[in-house]
């Protein structure tokens, strides 16, 4: 206040009035009128999400964006304090938004809250960002989600991982543009989130420009799991960082990935760029050079050949051990050391073809058609290539020999199962023999428990081991195999067998001392 400024003359009467005061509210109302928001926008999204099942999303507007939708959008500015609700609708329900617009108004009045609506679908915020409003973009992608089948959550993570490159480097940046599968529509909340960074490297004198790319590289990437992580998603987004310089080489090449990348990418982020290229490439002025032309018709021949080799590759490298290796973990089941892949198809056709007859012919030809003809006939140079349909019919036949190998596997851990609760039983009752004498099992159980465990010789828990072994045996004699039973009766056979053996012991030192 100057010297020259006057004081403005106070009533005093109104000393003690209140009209001029605003009134100020107490916690406790903000908090409950907060509270019935919350549940109004919670009951006002299950009844979008119920009868519109194909929202992809639905969020809240940052207040701070507000001003600038009003400015740009047909907004009334006395909204500017409401909550501005997003509900996001696929490209294909176009038609249907005015419909529901009206509808969801009708639900937003019967909550007596004050909401303004938007229903956009994600053209129209690639529209946005191709305006290069990118305000309203991020306003959008930073929208608190209230339900979100991926696109929100795709966008946030991407807004963030934006920032963080933008505020380490901004002068470097010349786009940043998204990408794949959110872009086309199709993205999910695991789905990867492919983004493209643009580097100027035209002004760049202290460093050579690979090493700008790779130190920049480096940060980008090391800002991918931050971004998740502050986006709250599972999205991973999977950056590919480009010099300018080079960028504009594969634009004169015509490369097919960068073509593509131009066409269906939309900025979020552009320092007057990436637009131009796009309006070049819609009026068909980027050409590939004669050089470009040459190079990609060369790429038929090498395509073909590298299908040759994939396929090849498959049988050798994946079928061929697809089927090697579980016949040497059956083997080794079977009880024999690790055989070498050589011994593998000699020792299956040996061991459970002719010795154990557990395996038909028919999948013996099978592993010797993939161990033998193909891969030892590549080895030897007779195979060279395979056609798509020889692949397919190995793959089948790897399949079925895969299924009846689990069959076998069952088989072998049946009989071991069986050999080694026969043996244990076999152990026992030699043992128990010496204690009780030769008798039938149910009286050497009568007589065990009558003579020795009720006599305190033995425990109650040698009598609980001695039934349950039996009993394992019984049932699995009736076909009712239970691996972990039998393994349990092993392990406390053990117990038995060392008491039985100590007591005899016993017994036996008693009678020489007694002599």
């Amino acid at each position: 206040m100057t010297e020259r400024e006057e004081i403005p003359e106070m009533n005093l009467n109104d000393k003690y009035s209140t009209k001029n005061i605003p009134k100020i509210e107490s916690p406790d109302k903000i908090k409950k009128d907060m509270d019935k928001t919350k549940k109004e926008l919670e009951k006002l999204k299950n009844y979008i999400v119920k009868k519109y099942s194909y929202v992809q999303a639905v969020g809240i507007l940052p207040p701070q964006s507000i001003k600038r939708f009003i400015e740009e959008e047909d907004v009334p500015k006395e909204t500017e304090k409401h909550l501005h609700l997003l509900v996001i609708v696929p490209e294909e329900k176009l038609k249907k938004i005015p419909e529901v617009k009206k509808d969801l108004i009708e639900q937003i009045d019967k909550t007596k809250q004050k909401i303004w609506l938007h229903i956009n679908t994600p053209v129209d915020i690639w529209e946005i960002c191709l305006d290069s409003k990118f305000d309203l973009s991020s306003a959008i992608a930073m929208a608190f989600p209230l339900y979100d089948k991926g696109i929100l959550g795709a966008l946030r993570v991407a807004e963030i991982h934006k920032s963080l490159v933008l505020q380490k480097f901004e002068r470097y940046v010349v786009s940043y543009v998204i990408g794949g599968s959110l872009v086309r529509g199709e993205a999910v909340k695991t789905s990867d989130i492919d983004v493209f960074i643009i580097i100027n490297d035209t002004d760049v004198k202290r460093m050579p420009r690979l090493e700008l790319k790779e130190k920049l590289r480096a940060i980008i990437y090391q800002y991918v799991a931050e971004a998740s992580a502050l986006a709250g998603v599972k999205n991973k987004l999977s950056p590919q960082v480009y010099l300018l310089t080079d960028f504009w080489e594969s634009v004169k090449d015509a490369h097919p990935v960068i073509f593509t990348f131009i066409r269906d990418g939309v900025p979020i982020y552009d320092r007057g760029t990436f637009m131009p290229w796009k309006a070049l490439l819609k009026m068909g002025k980027l050409k590939p050079s004669p050089e470009s032309i040459d190079m990609f018709m060369s790429m038929g021949d090498k395509t073909v050949k590298r299908v040759k080799n994939v396929l090849l590759d498959l049988v050798i490298g994946e079928i061929y051990w697809s089927v090697i290796t579980p016949s040497q973990a059956l083997l080794m089941l079977y009880g024999l050391p690790p055989p070498n892949v050589k011994e593998t198809v000699r020792e299956m056709k040996k061991v459970f073809y002719e010795k154990e007859k557990m395996l038909e012919k028919k999948y013996i030809d099978i592993l010797e058609e993939i161990a033998i003809k193909y891969y030892k006939g590549y080895e030897h140079g007779k195979v060279k290539e395979v056609s798509g349909k020889e692949v397919d019919k190995l793959l089948k036949d790897a399949e079925d020999y895969m299924k009846r190998l689990k069959e076998l596997r069952e088989q072998i851990e049946k009989r071991a199962q069986e050999n080694t609760i026969e043996q244990i039983y076999k152990d026992v009752r030699e043992l128990l023999q010496t204690v009780v004498g030769k008798k039938s099992q149910e009286q050497m159980v009568k007589d065990f428990e009558k003579d020795f465990v009720k006599k305190g010789k033995f425990s109650p828990q040698h009598l609980r081991i001695l039934k349950d072994i039996l009993s394992a045996r019984a049932e699995f004699k009736k076909g009712k195999s239970d691996a972990h039973k039998v393994d349990q009766a092993r392990k406390n056979a053990q117990i038995l067998i060392n008491d039985i053996i100590e007591y005899n012991q016993r017994c036996e030192l008693a009678n020489k001392n007694n002599s």
